[in-house]
């Protein structure tokens, strides 16, 4: 919570502390043009807003225009990383806040940013999180949501990693940190690979529960698991092993570890259930304890959304750890294959 003293001081502290506001595009479309009128109603104002419309259709950077925001036009797409990397490089303000083109953002957002890092002079990075209403209303779109707010919400607060979404960054640490990798062609991994590059730099990154943005986006069943699977579990393996530590922070935290390995010790009893029907007798104590584990995230969903949906995130959220897992094995492989050089897979 911010002290009562700085919610009072906002407006003053702004004078001395400028934000620069950057967002990359792609195609653009209702939820961007919300996006922009969400920031086009911040008091205090940012700085500025600069819009990397990253190769995509001229439509998004007229729209940016629309609203007053500095626009850049790539003229091939590069992916988040680039984009971000060349807003912030013409960037004017003393602080960074990335925003992604599918979220709104509260009218004190900017004035809650200056106070966090106002209050914590040492802090080198922020982030926040999703709130608990996320616009789509089909039941993927709140679950992935809403598991999202969960961790962020239950995490610690000095945060071992960056979100994109919603962080920011001071400008001059960012710009000796390199920015964001480049590799990631598409949207995955490279905050969280900025994040621990700040870590290991020395550098103090915190999680904000209160800063939170609404995410417009809506999930499918095969866009979500394209987002999973092949954009954030995969490379992320990948980064972990690159990197030669497994954070106990979001999603690697011990009791996701050990969901992983009850997701996939109950997949193998069930399976061999048709060889050994005495194999069901371990599913049902394995399904038990991955209940249990994760009996707090349940609880969660059924105050949010009741019982019923509660009960529909069960199966989905077994099924996450059950591919988060696969990923985590083949980006093993690939890792230990690379290592010995016999195949050029990426590491």
């Amino acid at each position: 919570m911010l002290r009562r003293g700085l919610r009072e001081q906002i407006w003053e502290v702004t004078e001395s502390l400028t934000i620069s506001v950057v967002v990359p595009v792609y195609s653009g479309g209702e939820g961007f043009r919300r996006c922009l009128a969400s920031l086009a109603e911040t008091r205090p104002r940012p700085l500025e807003i600069i819009v990397v419309e990253d190769g995509g259709p001229d439509q998004a950077a007229k729209e940016a225009e629309s609203f007053g925001a500095r626009v850049i036009r790539l003229p091939t797409t590069g992916g988040p990383a680039r984009a971000r990397n060349l807003g912030a490089s013409l960037a004017r303000g003393e602080v960074l806040l990335f925003l992604d083109a599918d979220v709104t953002v509260p009218p004190g957002i900017i004035g809650q940013v200056v106070a966090i890092f106002s209050e914590q002079p040492d802090a080198a990075a922020v982030m926040g999180s999703y709130d608990e209403a996320p616009s789509a209303e089909n039941f993927l779109s709140q679950y992935k949501n809403l598991l999202h707010h969960y961790v962020h919400q239950t995490s610690k607060e000095e945060a071992s990693t960056f979100w994109g979404a919603c962080g920011a960054v001071r400008r001059k640490v960012f710009l000796e940190m390199g920015g964001f990798d480049e590799s990631y062609r598409w949207p995955s991994v490279e905050d969280i690979d900025l994040g621990y590059r700040l870590r290991q730099a020395g550098h103090r990154i915190r999680l904000c529960k209160e800063l939170q943005v609404k995410h417009l986006k809506r999930w499918g069943v095969a866009s979500l698991l394209r987002s999973d699977f092949l954009h954030r579990a995969l490379p992320w393996t990948r980064l972990i092993l690159r990197h030669g530590s497994m954070l106990d922070d979001l999603n690697l935290r011990p009791s996701s570890r050990a969901s992983v390995c009850l997701a996939w010790a109950l997949a193998g009893c069930l399976m061999a259930t048709a060889a050994w029907p005495t194999c069901l007798a371990i599913a049902l104590p394995v399904a038990l304890a991955l209940l249990a584990i994760n009996l707090p995230v349940y609880r969660f969903f059924r105050k949010k959304r009741g019982l019923l949906f509660a009960l529909r995130v069960v199966p989905v959220h077994w099924l996450y750890y059950f591919y988060s897992g696969l990923a985590f094995g083949i980006g093993t492989v690939q890792h230990l294959v690379n290592k010995q050089g016999l195949y050029g897979f990426d590491s």
